[in-house]
């Protein structure tokens, strides 16, 4: 406001910050900040392929077949770090008043898989690179450990992805650790559906998952691995969110090839509505779970 005052004072209009500030309400002007809501080009099949993924959750919860929400969250700096967010506190935490990756003592990867049907969250944090194979292992461990128990006798598996990153419609990797380490190793037909790119927001798992864990630990400082995990298994919602963790260290290399001749040997098949971003992944034992 006292940029736009000495602006009229220099036109030989004297008004004062405040005088400037209520002929400004008076026209109906008002502070705001930007509103993201623009998610890019409109894709034909944006629409499309919502009301397909509708349908697939039905069908899948109709008959009692597990239905995944996946994506990974982006990196947390563990250590002396400021944390978005205000927190209940005597005095405000001291942390770095810089965020290099140098000073942190690891940075973790957070990489949730929410369980639809039954309103759970697991939240597998690993310490090297968010890279397809991870993102398929973490799959993997939550069905040997969760899912085969929870859905007894399940055959299929239902996933929900966005259509970019570690998950995303095209990395190759994503397609051939599903198939080895789900698939096969557990005779299970795994269904991905991709939400539409820029649709990412109403992938389950960001608003019921990781809005809820991000609120819990608003403001604090994430100093150690223990904190951090104790923040994720603590975050529970009224609708009875129950989330599990774990710590997974394991190196994960970069920018693995697979070939056309590794592509052939899937057991893949593409849907008939946008197959982009619908397919199912077959195991090629013949073994199914159930």
């Amino acid at each position: 406001m006292q940029a736009l005052s000495d602006d009229l004072a220099g036109l030989g209009h004297a008004a004062s910050p405040r005088t400037v500030a209520n002929l400004l309400r008076d026209l109906d002007y008002h502070l705001y900040v930007n509103v993201k809501r623009f998610t890019g080009p409109h894709h034909p099949d944006r629409d499309r392929q919502f009301r397909y993924l509708q349908a697939m959750i039905e069908e899948f919860r109709a008959e009692g077949l597990p239905v995944l929400s996946v994506d990974a969250k982006k990196k947390e700096l563990i250590g002396d770090f400021a944390n978005a967010g205000a927190a209940w506190r005597r005095e405000a935490d001291e942390v770095n008043a810089h965020d290099f990756v140098s000073d942190a003592r690891y940075r973790g990867v957070p990489y949730g898989l929410y369980d639809v049907l039954a309103n759970r969250g697991h939240v597998v944090v690993g310490t090297s690179a968010d890279t397809p194979q991870f993102a398929a292992e973490a799959v993997a461990r939550w069905w040997a450990r969760v899912g085969c128990h929870r859905y007894r006798g399940a055959g299929e598996l239902l996933i929900l992805a966005d259509a970019g990153g570690s998950n995303g419609c095209r990395p190759r990797r994503w397609k051939q650790c599903l198939q080895e380490l789900v698939a096969d190793a557990y005779g299970l037909a795994v269904t991905v559906c991709h939400y539409p790119r820029g649709a990412s927001k109403w992938n389950p798992v960001e608003h019921r998952l990781f809005g809820p864990i991000s609120v819990n630990w608003a403001g604090v400082p994430l100093r150690t691995p223990e904190v951090l995990l104790g923040y994720i298994r603590g975050t529970t919602t009224e609708t009875g969110l129950v989330v599990t963790a774990e710590w997974w260290p394991r190196p994960y290399r970069k920018g693995i090839a697979v070939s056309d001749a590794d592509m052939q040997e899937l057991a893949i098949e593409h849907h008939d509505t946008c197959p982009r971003w619908n397919y199912t992944i077959n195991p090629r034992n013949g073994y199914r779970w159930n």
